[in-house]
């Protein structure tokens, strides 16, 4: 247990570091862009196997039951999650996480919420925890929803700062909650390439995962365990 906990810890602090702007630009200064992103991403993933490893090498204690339903939940949760995650990360969004930063150019994603990327680990981590119910994968799975939501609040407050006086006229339309500002009638929900491209991506993770996949990464069948429950 006690690998899984450093393991979190030295992720959660790996993750913060983008949101620190001071840190960031001093590292940037002295390495350049290139070699940032490139290393941030090779510690990272490092980082994300290791916790993985302990996770799945740190003994099982039960807290609940899982019943088909929570499963179930999961089969709706995990491919939304996906789908947030992969059309956020390449649509045009000024307000948050993505791999294009166009000015104040903002994909269809943006008008469902102005935070995709990090709804999609939210709805990703909280499908997770049900089907699960046993104290690790509390801790692993839980940890990095909550993580998540602090990133919402976050980057929300970084987004409001970087706009200032601009920020009503930039947001208008948009919402933190996803389809909040739809239901609202204050944007059109709308369908762009990216958002084609995270759904067709998100099935298709998806069916492989399904179709073992998942077996091969974690040792679990989903269909598996969904078929041998109550």
């Amino acid at each position: 247990m006690i690998g899984l906990f450093a393991a979190f810890i030295l992720f959660v602090a790996l993750h913060s570091v983008p949101a620190i702007p001071a840190i960031r630009t001093r590292i940037i200064g002295r390495v350049g862009r290139p070699a940032y992103l490139a290393g941030y991403s090779t510690v990272s993933t490092a980082l994300l196997v290791w916790l993985f490893y302990e996770a799945l090498n740190t003994d099982y204690i039960e807290l609940w039951a899982t019943a088909a339903w929570q499963v179930s939940v999961t089969f709706i949760l995990a491919p939304l999650g996906l789908f947030f995650v992969i059309a956020g990360l390449i649509s045009p969004n000024p307000f948050s996480v993505s791999l294009r930063q166009d000015g104040h150019s903002q994909g269809a994603i943006v008008n469902i919420t102005r935070h995709p990327v990090l709804w999609g680990f939210v709805f990703w981590a909280a499908g997770h925890v049900l089907p699960n119910g046993d104290l690790r994968s509390l801790i692993l799975f839980g940890g990095f929803a909550v993580f998540a939501v602090g990133g919402l609040a976050m980057t929300e407050r970084r987004a409001r700062t970087k706009f200032r006086a601009e920020w009503p006229a930039i947001a208008k339309g948009s919402s933190v909650v996803p389809f909040l500002a739809i239901s609202r009638r204050q944007q059109p929900f709308r369908i762009d390439g990216p958002m084609l491209v995270g759904a067709i991506g998100a099935a298709l993770i998806s069916l492989w995962l399904l179709y073992g996949g998942h077996a091969a990464l974690v040792g679990a069948d989903p269909l598996a365990t969904l078929h041998s429950l109550p």
